[in-house]
């Protein structure tokens, strides 16, 4: 299945991307969670599933997709845990040698933004930068998993653009603020549920800036994979339903070229993954 948030930002519906609109869960079963992370911390995939197989073109609770805003799947994540250095292609545009143990960083769930939201430019850093990563959600409470029993706990992928404000990420020498400014976080445009995907390991990934390709690569250059990942962050804290891993981005990100690329006002950002779609976003300075 692709769930989707869908309607204005910070009054999102869930529902289910089909070929022909968005079910809308909610006009179906007024019994479920009004969230997508409350469908998931309910346990009620499985009713999701069986409103889908019975859903038939003309129902009550279609909406058309033309003109529908898609939020961040999990507009509500109570925590955004992304993976530094986690490409090997990455490391090496960097001379760095490979990881032993992930290195985590967090960004505040304040910059998630959907599908088609602007990227604002802060007045304060120059130097904002695209990443393009693949984002795990986590679909039930986690806490000491193991890697063998990790993707148990996953609920689907979905893509995730870590844009990152290099000027404050290098010059606070922590990357929590840089990471973190008001709609730094771009999700979506769905959430593939798990079953739909069984290795998130082969996918192509890449990202652009208009026509220009910054990011060209695979998700079999992922360093510290998946089930790797949650058995790392579950050992210091416990994954909520809902809850984002960004597991790293691959080599082409723009601090690393020569010269530098940055965004600009009026560029348009698309991060693409294979099964996953293409998350585009429009820039803009600040106001």
């Amino acid at each position: 299945m692709r769930l989707v948030s869908f309607g204005p930002a910070g009054e999102e519906r869930p529902g289910v991307l089909l070929g022909f609109g968005i079910l809308e869960l909610g006009a179906h079963d007024p019994s479920l969670p009004a969230s997508l992370r409350g469908i998931l911390a309910a346990g009620r995939l499985d009713d999701v599933r069986r409103i889908v197989a019975a859903a038939r073109t003309g129902d009550v609770g279609i909406v058309p997709i033309e003109g529908t805003r898609l939020g961040p799947p999990i507009p509500d994540a109570s925590k955004i845990v992304c993976v530094g250095l986690n490409y090997a292609d990455h490391a090496a545009e960097q001379q760095k040698p490979l990881p032993e143990t992930p290195l985590l960083f967090a960004k505040a769930p304040s910059c998630l933004i959907g599908n088609g939201d602007s990227i604002v430019l802060p007045s304060i850093d120059p130097k904002v930068d695209v990443e393009a990563e693949l984002c795990v959600v986590i679909g039930r409470r986690a806490r000491q998993v193991s890697a063998a029993q990790a993707y148990d706990f996953v609920a689907g992928y979905t893509c995730f653009n870590d844009v990152s404000g290099r000027a404050t990420q290098y010059g606070d020498k922590q990357w929590f603020r840089g990471k973190s400014f008001d709609t730094f976080a771009p999700c979506g445009p769905y959430l593939l549920t798990r079953d739909e995907l069984l290795d998130p390991h082969d996918l192509e990934i890449g990202s652009r800036i208009g026509a220009r390709v910054m990011q060209a690569s695979r998700t079999d250059q992922i360093v510290i994979r998946v089930p790797q990942l949650i058995e790392y962050i579950t050992r210091s804290m416990t994954l909520l339903p809902g809850d984002l891993i960004s597991t790293g981005t691959p080599a082409g990100v723009g601090v690393f070229r020569d010269p530098p690329v940055f965004l600009h006002a009026g560029d348009t950002v698309t991060v693409h993954i294979e099964r996953l779609g293409e998350l585009t976003n429009p820039v803009i300075a600040t106001t």
